[in-house]
């Protein structure tokens, strides 16, 4: 316990990037360096992961502590996780309801962004070697890469990756066509929102709990897809939020290190103050540790069984496509200008020279964002 608690608390208060990029310090963490698990290992806890909804990496060290400690392993490495980001967010909130606006922080991501992608590649590159599957892998991988850069839902592609590894290895003359044609029905058949007209609803504690529960339990997708929810409801529907302040609140929770989904602490801070702000906090993360709770177990089996094997192989697959595509958006925002690229052919020149933990890369980068950005404002 006194390990994961350790791990997780100076994840929860390193972890930039968002959880691609927490998700590839988890593993260069509890892989490489303390051999808590093999790659196969890990690939299969982030399958599962993809397959529950809620927030992604933090189901991850929530996935990674229970296999480490059993329920108890569960409950500390999640609250580790979670708690130094949420009681951050909480502090910047209450700087913003006083001073309205959010902190200067376009040093630290300019500095920070580069060390990040290094990070995530390093990591995309590892996990790609132990995926198994062959052309089958490799193709639902590039697939889900390029269909995610080009907008399908996430969910659709892992979906379509499970189905394609399915019927590609029972089918011994299905065409690379045919897979394809496959995924793109999958990500189809996703279903549109429903729209709903705008209708001032007043703020109460016990709706916005009920909403961000819902949300935890509902979502799956990174932090882009959260926004999408919440400009839906809270902004559109409800009348809770201005634009700006949805913008401010994605903001924050995504240049803070720790989950990305701390985005409802800022926002249940607006909206409650600090009740709202731990209401909204707990409900979006319980739905988390109840999915990890009831599938770990599960994993096992599904190794055991060649039909789940094959689908949570597709899923892995799916899964690294979906954590490129991640890398591309992100790079094409962190790399603006040849500081920036220098700085990732360096960070990625280190960890495959020297390994070093990669917190302190963070640390280093948000020292060179400092001296490159910090002083002119």
């Amino acid at each position: 316990m006194k390990q994961l608690a350790a791990l997780f608390l100076r994840l929860g208060i390193t972890a930039f990037g968002g959880p691609a990029a927490h998700i590839a310090m988890m593993r260069d963490e509890v892989v490489d360096r303390r051999h808590w698990m093999t790659d196969s290992e890990f690939l299969d806890l982030l399958a599962a992961t993809n397959l529950i909804p809620g927030p992604n990496s933090t189901e991850m060290a929530i996935h990674i502590g229970y296999k480490r400690g059993g329920l108890p392993g569960l409950l500390t490495a999640g609250t580790c996780f979670i708690v130094p980001a949420c009681l951050l967010v909480m502090t910047i909130a209450w700087g913003y309801t006083h001073y309205g606006e959010t902190p200067q922080v376009a040093w630290l991501t300019y500095g920070v962004s580069p060390v990040i992608i290094a990070i995530i590649l390093q990591a995309v590159g590892k996990l790609t070697r132990s995926v198994s599957g062959g052309v089958t892998s490799t193709f639902i991988g590039l697939a889900a890469t390029a269909l995610a850069i080009g907008g399908v839902n996430e969910l659709a592609l892992l979906a379509g990756g499970g189905i394609v590894a399915l019927v590609a290895r029972r089918v011994a003359h299905f065409t690379v066509a045919g897979i394809f044609v496959m995924l793109t029905v999958s990500a189809a058949t996703v279903c549109a929102a429903t729209l709903a007209a705008a209708t001032a609803v007043p703020v109460t504690l016990t709706r916005l709990t009920l909403f961000f529960l819902k949300v935890g339990s509902i979502l799956f997708g990174s932090g882009y897809v959260l926004l999408a929810f919440l400009r839906a409801d809270l902004t559109e529907r409800w009348l809770w939020l201005t634009e700006q302040q949805l913008i401010d609140a994605v903001t924050v929770g995504q240049v803070t290190p720790g989950p990305v989904f701390t985005t409802a602490t800022f926002i249940g801070f607006l909206l409650g103050g600090w009740s709202g702000a731990v209401l909204a906090t707990l409900a979006i993360f319980a739905p988390g540790f109840i999915f990890v709770a009831v599938t770990h177990p599960l994993i096992g089996r599904l190794r055991g069984s060649a039909l789940a094997s094959d689908l949570v192989d597709g899923v892995a697959a799916a899964s690294l496509g979906l954590m490129v595509a991640v890398t591309w958006h992100l790079g094409r925002t962190a790399i603006v200008d040849l500081p920036t690229a220098a700085l990732l052919v360096a960070s990625g020149t280190t960890l495959a020279v020297w390994r070093p933990n990669s917190t302190w890369l963070i640390v280093s980068g948000a020292v060179l964002g400092w001296a490159l950005r910090g002083g002119q404002g």
